[in-house]
């Protein structure tokens, strides 16, 4: 797995948000999602409509960890699933892929597929950085951590146990690296 960075610059989140509204509401979903709450592709990928419809929180128990989580869907959120699920049915993945199983059940999008739609979605608005699945993850951290500067916050969020692998993880070290070693003389 390459590291990544969370997209720091506004106008360039706002550019690949508006990439994928235009392009595919699908990814646009998954990307809003990983942007507004910060949990992993793999516990996006698994939501069904039900895990919405006429709820305040995902509840979810995390695929890596095992562990139950509960987060709130912001406002902003909650107002663009509720339109994105109308006429959906319960049980279908929020974000589905155009394959079926063998059995002609409806499959999620995988996480590669994922990966591949971030990565075209960066390309064509120019974004020269890494980027992956962990991008969504990192950037709601490290804009979450600008706004509130609360590493604790975060760090129950994403389940750390030091505030160091934190502040590593959203790219908060490294910018204060870059902003020391640029000024050291």
């Amino acid at each position: 797995m390459k590291f990544v960075e969370p997209i720091r610059d506004k106008e360039q989140l706002e550019e690949i948000s508006e990439y994928f509204k235009e392009h595919n509401y699908r990814d646009y979903i998954m990307w809003q999602i990983g942007i507004s709450i910060g949990i992993r592709v793999s516990d996006i990928l698994i939501l069904r409509v039900k895990d919405v419809r006429g709820e305040s929180h995902f509840n979810i128990v995390e695929q890596k960890t095992k562990k139950n989580k509960r987060v709130i869907i912001p406002p902003k959120l909650k107002k663009i699933l509720d339109e994105y699920i109308k006429g959906k049915k319960d049980n279908e993945f929020l974000i589905q892929s155009r394959q079926r199983t063998q059995t002609g059940k409806q499959k999620a999008v995988s996480r590669t597929t994922a990966y591949r739609n971030i990565n075209n979605a960066a390309k064509a608005i120019g974004y020269k950085a890494k980027i992956g699945t962990h991008t969504m993850r990192k950037t709601f951290g490290y804009h979450y951590y600008k706004k509130f500067g609360s590493v604790g916050d975060l760090m129950v969020l994403f389940n750390h146990s030091e505030e160091g692998t934190t502040l590593r993880y959203i790219g908060i070290v490294h910018d204060q690296l870059d902003k020391n070693m640029a000024n050291l003389y």
